[in-house]
């Protein structure tokens, strides 16, 4: 079986303190892939390393800069980061690598994504678990604009024919207006009222973008809180799950 598993930048660092780890939730996230035998690709969001660059110079999914200090401020907090979850991994015998969407990612001048996947698709058929993250890429006519970690995960599930997909956020679920988890959704107009309806502008990966994003995936896919990650990574139902492309069909 084949999982792509984005942990949130909330989860895996201190978010209100500048490029600060959260070493315990990364250490447990990192127990709980070393102990799947599933083939999985690791993807992160940004926390307190991504965010506050790309705020400070005006960067999103859609607003660009020039600025090569600001490219250079984003992608570093970034691979910093990255570093930390990769160690963490291989310190407990997983065998991650790095990959830097950067180097690889571009955004035409409608703004649509077009991110080279073969190379991790080598790297999982070749026993390595690769670690992506949330990136600025180059951006035709806006210099370079976020790559946010959801745009990875939707990038990355069908490339190497993920089974299931998983997103390990900071709450237990989708919640609803009772603030009750959502058992499952198959459709965005089901939960758009608790979502903050379909007309949401949301480009900072907010849970009514995650929640389209993976409604239009083929593989079943949950999102869920850390304490969730190992049943999850057991293959058993956790927190949310989007039916997408699986809609009608039993867990």
């Amino acid at each position: 079986m084949t999982l792509v598993l984005k942990l949130g930048g909330s989860v895996v660092t201190e978010k209100d303190s500048p490029e600060t780890v959260d070493d315990a939730t990364l250490a447990a996230a990192a127990d709980a892939v070393a102990a799947t035998t599933d083939d999985i690709v690791v993807v992160h969001g940004g926390g307190s390393f991504g965010h506050h660059h790309a705020a400070e110079y005006g960067v999103s999914t859609t607003s660009g800069t020039h600025d090569a200090e600001g490219v250079r401020a984003i992608h570093g907090a970034m691979r910093q980061l990255n570093d930390a979850v990769v160690d963490a991994l291989a310190a407990r015998g997983v065998p991650a690598v790095p990959v830097h969407p950067f180097s690889a990612g571009v955004r035409d001048g409608e703004g649509e994504l077009t991110l080279p996947t073969d190379q991790v698709v080598t790297l999982l058929e070749e026993g390595f678990v690769p670690v992506l993250h949330g990136d600025v890429v180059a951006h035709e006519g806006r210099g370079a604009t976020v790559l946010s970690g959801d745009e990875l995960v939707v990038e990355l599930a069908p490339a190497v024919d993920a089974d299931r997909v998983g997103v390990c956020s900071t709450v237990p679920g989708v919640l609803d207006e009772e603030g009750e988890v959502i058992p499952r959704i198959a459709a965005f107009e089901d939960v758009a009222a608790a979502l903050g309806g379909s007309d949401v502008t949301d480009v900072s990966g907010g849970m009514a973008a995650k929640v389209r994003a993976l409604l239009e995936l083929e593989s079943r896919a949950h999102v869920f809180g850390p304490d969730s990650l190992e049943a999850f990574l057991a293959g058993e139902p956790a927190g949310t799950t989007i039916e997408g492309g699986h809609a009608g069909m039993n867990e």
